[in-house]
């Protein structure tokens, strides 16, 4: 790997260790740091400690997972194999199943204009706009159906399994998504019709100058339009246009990558994400 690999791969593990600081506890097992959420929100993972001299051994693992299952929370391991490529035989030697998802990272003089790849209207989530609570509850539900089945097909699932799936934020919630956003370290952005409402929606979450574009889906019935490529260019110009210099993210299959390749992205290596088979 040459040197410009191991700043950009460094960028990144730096990001990885910094975005659930904001929201979790990190405790250190070994090589690994597992970040725990106190309260309700969506529940974090264990990775690599940025400081680590060795990689994680199976010991590390199987004590992560303990305090996992202790805690109540998702068995869930996430790194990138370039930086730790021995935890693969590792977390498999624990009897986790690993995806391996391509990692791409954006090249900015090929992104399009978000404008020329759909006639949806494309927006940007405003935490003062009076609609917030039900743009962030369309996102989510967008997000539930779309990732229910998972490629690029379409199917059946549409606006109404979208509304079915909406659930009241609170408070709580709603005011993180609030400051999140104000303060730039998150962006949403959503493709809707007059007729139909919230189609695809995706998010990016931002440390400084760096950012990771995530949760990007399409209500299954909408696919096959564009409109996942759309979402992404649009907070990929967000981000850049912040004063984002490092936008990336990761692909569910080669299958998702292509969507994203179309964008401007480029494929520099793999994250791994690995969980116990039985839910994989």
């Amino acid at each position: 790997m040459d040197s410009a690999h191991r700043h950009l791969f460094a960028r990144l593990e730096r990001f990885y260790d910094a975005v659930p600081r904001d929201a979790a506890r990190p405790e250190e097992h070994g090589a690994l740091v597992l970040f725990v959420r106190d309260g309700d929100g969506w529940p974090f993972y264990a990775r690599p400690r940025l400081d680590a001299t060795e990689p994680p051994s199976l010991a590390d693992v199987n004590v992560v997972r303990e305090r996992q299952r202790e805690l109540g929370q998702p068995e869930t391991f996430e790194w990138v194999h370039e930086t730790t490529p021995e935890l693969l035989a590792t977390a498999r030697a624990a009897g986790l199943s690993v995806l391996e998802a391509p990692l791409l990272v954006l090249d900015p003089s090929t992104l399009p204009d978000p404008a020329t790849l759909t006639d949806v209207r494309l927006r940007m989530l405003a935490p003062d706009a009076p609609g917030f609570a039900l743009d962030v509850a369309a996102r989510r539900a967008v997000a539930a159906v779309g990732f229910s089945a998972a490629g690029t097909a379409r199917s059946e699932a549409g606006p109404a399994q979208r509304d079915a799936a909406l659930t009241e934020l609170d408070v709580a919630a709603l005011d993180e998504e609030r400051a999140r956003i104000a303060d730039g370290r998150r962006l949403s952005a959503v493709a809707e019709t007059p007729a139909e409402g919230v189609l695809a929606s995706g998010m990016a979450m931002r440390v400084g100058d760096v950012a990771e574009i995530a949760g990007v889906a399409t209500l299954p019935a909408a696919r096959r339009r564009g409109l996942a490529a759309a979402v992404t260019a649009t907070l990929a110009r967000a981000l850049l246009d912040a004063g984002t210099d490092l936008v990336f993210l990761s692909a569910g299959s080669e299958e998702i990558a292509r969507v994203y390749l179309r964008v401007g992205f480029r494929r520099i290596g793999t994250a791994c994400i690995a969980e116990p088979t039985a839910l994989i």
